[in-house]
């Protein structure tokens, strides 16, 4: 399996992960949201970094289906989706228990947990 890259800008989503949150940067300094984390706020500039915990709930902005290349340690295909979160920011996630016939702009979605191991937990996404 592919791990994502860990860094000291992402580490509080990671460690959010492991413990069933989903975590969002948020600029201390004016509170605008940002996804994916950077070191800093993209609207004023400020390097004081927080994060909210996210309700975990969002729609379908859009989606693609990956059928090819094989992905290691992944059964194709792979419904993976454009969120938006209920917050206001969007991610890129894994959609699972949804047919690749089935998957569809605005369907209603919530974050669910996928623990690789002791020091991986991945979130995925379900129908909500």
């Amino acid at each position: 399996m592919i791990r994502p890259m860990i860094g000291r800008d992402s580490q509080f989503f990671w460690d959010g992960t492991q413990v069933g949150e989903l975590r969002i940067q948020t600029c201390n300094a004016c509170g605008d949201l940002r996804f994916p984390p950077g070191p800093a706020c993209p609207a004023c500039g400020a390097f004081d970094r927080g994060h909210v915990v996210a309700a975990g709930t969002g729609t379908v902005f859009s989606y693609v289906v990956h059928r090819h290349p094989p992905v290691p340690g992944k059964e194709l295909p792979i419904v993976i989706a454009l969120i938006d979160l209920d917050e206001g920011v969007r991610m890129v996630g894994e959609v699972v228990d949804v047919g690749d016939e089935e998957i569809e702009i605005g369907m209603p979605l919530r974050v669910d947990w996928n623990r690789v191991d002791d020091e991986l937990t991945l979130p995925v996404w379900r129908r909500a």
